[in-house]
């Protein structure tokens, strides 16, 4: 069985658009699985069918605990699943689902498979993720290499659109809760890399998304919540030099923000200051 598992944030009408664009482009059997972190957004009920299920939080989890809570659900069901997580302002332009079973049963090593991800206007917005423990680097690939062949391996690949081969894993994989949202993806496939988990990107497979057309509404809380989980990236993955030169260059940034950008600079002090508190003790 294959489960897309969407995380729900005010997002009905984009929630929507998705489903609808998996029910034209596939013939094999799926489920739905929408984790609805927006407690008071009742439409997203309207939703729910026999193969679309709902399942409301208490309060916004954030992106990552919202997935471990849908991982989990799903782990208990069929525990030998494919689970894809996508965003819901992405949507499907192809017969995409129908070849994840074939593609898993050709490389059932793979744990952790991303898709490229193209933008409405055709551009490729990911096509494969690095990470440079020397330095720091977090590196979004945006060029299609080795297109004749079936994946590539890479260090990380977008939780914009993410498929588990939940068969590999010897227990429901999970998110790290330290994480409210942006580079749990980067910690969730280092993490799982460093476990000798196989990650991979397929050539072939994509989807069409709206970047930060959710996360844009906000762009404080959007500075904030990215600034926090970046340095929380950089001190998990680096060492404590280049962890101290990346802190400075965030409070840089932030300082010469102030005047043309005042609310990401304000957000991106907030976040600085976040993880100062919440860390300071560790």
């Amino acid at each position: 069985m294959i489960y897309l598992l969407i995380v729900n944030y005010y997002s009905t009408n984009l929630v929507l658009e998705l489903i609808n664009s998996i029910q034209k482009t596939s013939h094999i059997e799926y489920r739905v699985i929408i984790i609805n972190n927006s407690t008071d957004d009742n439409s997203i009920n309207n939703l729910k069918t026999e193969y679309v299920s709902i399942l409301d939080t208490e309060t916004n989890l954030g992106f990552g605990c919202a997935c471990n809570l849908g991982l989990k659900w799903i782990y208990i069901q069929d525990p030998q699943a494919y689970v894809w997580i996508i965003n819901p302002d992405a949507y499907l332009k192809e017969n995409t689902l129908d070849k994840i079973k074939p593609f898993f049963e050709l490389h059932p090593k793979i744990s952790i498979l991303g898709t490229i991800i193209y933008t409405p206007t055709g551009e490729i917005w990911f096509a494969g993720g690095h990470f440079i423990p020397k330095t720091g680097a977090i590196i979004t690939q945006k060029k299609i290499t080795n297109i004749d062949v079936d994946y590539v391996n890479c260090d990380w690949v977008s939780g914009c659109s993410l498929i588990l081969n939940l068969n590999n894993f010897i227990e429901c994989p999970c998110f790290d809760p330290a994480y409210f949202l942006y580079y749990e993806d980067v910690d969730f496939c280092l993490r799982y890399a460093n476990q000798g988990y196989l990650v991979a990107i397929n050539n072939k497979l994509s989807v069409l998304h709206q970047p930060s057309s959710i996360t844009n509404r906000n762009v404080f809380i959007k500075i904030r919540n990215s600034t926090y989980s970046y340095l929380l990236t950089m001190n998990k993955y680096t060492n404590k030099f280049i962890f101290s030169i990346r802190l400075t260059f965030q409070i840089l940034k932030a300082i010469l923000a102030i005047i043309l950008k005042p609310k990401a600079a304000l957000g991106k002090l907030c976040g600085i200051w976040d993880y100062v508190v919440i860390n300071q003790n560790k």
